[in-house]
């Protein structure tokens, strides 16, 4: 009896301990958040090609289990054993993974970066038209009312000065510095290169060697945690990783539909910079909620140098293209991956977007489903410890919970 009862204050010894020990991380963590967050950058710097080849591999990893297990099954059917057939689809999943993702880059850089340069040009050239042109339309809209007129050109005027001023003044001036930036930037490219070269011969270490990870990772919670807690942590692991495989694939694939509509619709309209502002749309989209509108302000901005009515045009197209994606193809594609409110889809993104930026904005969404269900999971057991309903309906008009636990609902 005796050791039952030490047994129980050392259990609460040790879980209050862990809990004051979490909390003293997080409050450091909070208070010395721009350190956490410089240290994490660096060690960001340092693991990138591990960072680069896990992502590849991730979302490689359906197309590379399936090109492997079919080869293997041809491969046992004419005649190899069990062990030439594995290997043979080891080798024929890695280089069809391989050839996809190089394929990928290399066609968006072919065809992203000329018609990038172009467009540039393009802009410069006809800056000064497409300000007089504009102008002009400005001026036709409002003829019939003069004071509106007016006041709308006067604010023209002052963009259209702000604008020129700064290519005059601010632009061509500083030419050496713009080159200076380049060239960083190119050097940053190169090393961001260098480390997705590596990120490749990491992708296929970790394709070939996944299903030894997950079984020495499944050794190792084994070990450390009692069994039932270990049944526990699998199981969430596996919901992590349908959240997530579920939720940034079928965005990819959603982006990619999207961003093909957009090309076809505008060059069908006559657009200009029709495969610039298809590739800015489909990306964009990957984000959740915000990529629509992100995508198009500085598409919309580009046409409207061009045509002010093909803006209109574009921004309609745009409206469009978001009430199919997020009434019809989104739904179709991601299902209920997250089982979040819209609400809380809003609020992930904001969260992880101000804290991680662009890379935030995408997992975002996946990452607060995984700690909305961890949190739900929670309360529930603690409920239950304390004998209390589990059902979210019987707390809707609850007013107290009196001592004999019964619930007591407010009079209207």
């Amino acid at each position: 009896m005796d050791r039952e009862k030490y047994r129980k204050y050392i259990y609460w010894g040790v879980t209050a301990f862990v809990v004051m020990a979490l909390l003293t991380a997080l409050i450091f963590v909070i208070i010395n958040w721009t350190k956490v967050k410089a240290v994490g950058s660096l060690l960001n710097g340092i693991l990138a090609p591990i960072i680069y080849g896990a992502v590849f591999a991730y979302l490689l990893t359906p197309i590379y289990n399936r090109v492997r297990k079919r080869t293997a099954d041809g491969a046992g059917r004419l005649g190899l054993s069990k062990k030439a057939a594995g290997r043979m689809g080891q080798l024929a999943g890695t280089v069809t993974s391989l050839v996809v993702l190089i394929a990928i880059v290399t066609g968006l850089i072919s065809m992203l970066i000329p018609q990038l340069i172009e467009s540039i040009r393009g802009i410069i050239e006809a800056l000064p038209a497409s300000i007089v042109n504009l102008e002009r339309w400005l001026e036709g809209v409002f003829a019939d009312n003069p004071e509106v007129e007016a006041n709308v050109m006067a604010y023209y005027d002052t963009a259209a000065s702000y604008v020129q001023n700064w290519v005059t003044n601010d632009m061509i001036p500083n030419i050496y510095n713009i080159l200076s930036g380049v060239s960083s930037g190119i050097f940053t490219a190169v090393n961001t290169m260098m480390d997705m070269l590596i990120g490749l011969i990491v992708m296929v270490y970790l394709l070939n060697m996944k299903e030894k990870l997950q079984t020495q990772m499944k050794m190792i919670i084994y070990g450390v945690f009692p069994r039932k807690a270990a049944n526990k942590v699998i199981e969430e692991c596996r919901y992590v990783h349908r959240v997530f495989g579920g939720f940034i694939i079928g965005k990819l694939l959603d982006s990619l539909i999207i961003g093909i509509l957009c090309f076809v619709l505008m060059s069908w309209a006559k657009m200009p910079y029709v495969l610039l502002i298809s590739v800015i749309v489909g990306v964009t989209n990957v984000i959740p909620f915000f990529g629509p509108f992100i995508g198009a302000i500085p598409s919309a901005f580009l046409i409207l140098l061009v045509s002010p009515l093909q803006c209109l045009l574009f921004l309609g197209l745009i409206l469009l293209l978001q009430q199919f994606d997020g009434n019809i193809l989104g739904p179709k594609i991601l299902g209920d991956s997250t089982g979040l409110s819209s609400f809380w889809v809003l609020f992930s993104i904001l969260l992880f977007g101000g804290l991680f930026g662009f890379v935030g904005m995408i997992i975002g969404v996946p990452t607060f489903a995984v700690i909305y269900r961890l949190t739900t999971e929670l309360i529930t057991f603690l409920l239950g410890k304390k004998e209390l309903s589990q059902d979210i309906s019987r707390y809707e008009n609850l007013d107290y919970i009196d001592e004999k636990k019964q619930y007591i609902d407010r009079t209207e």
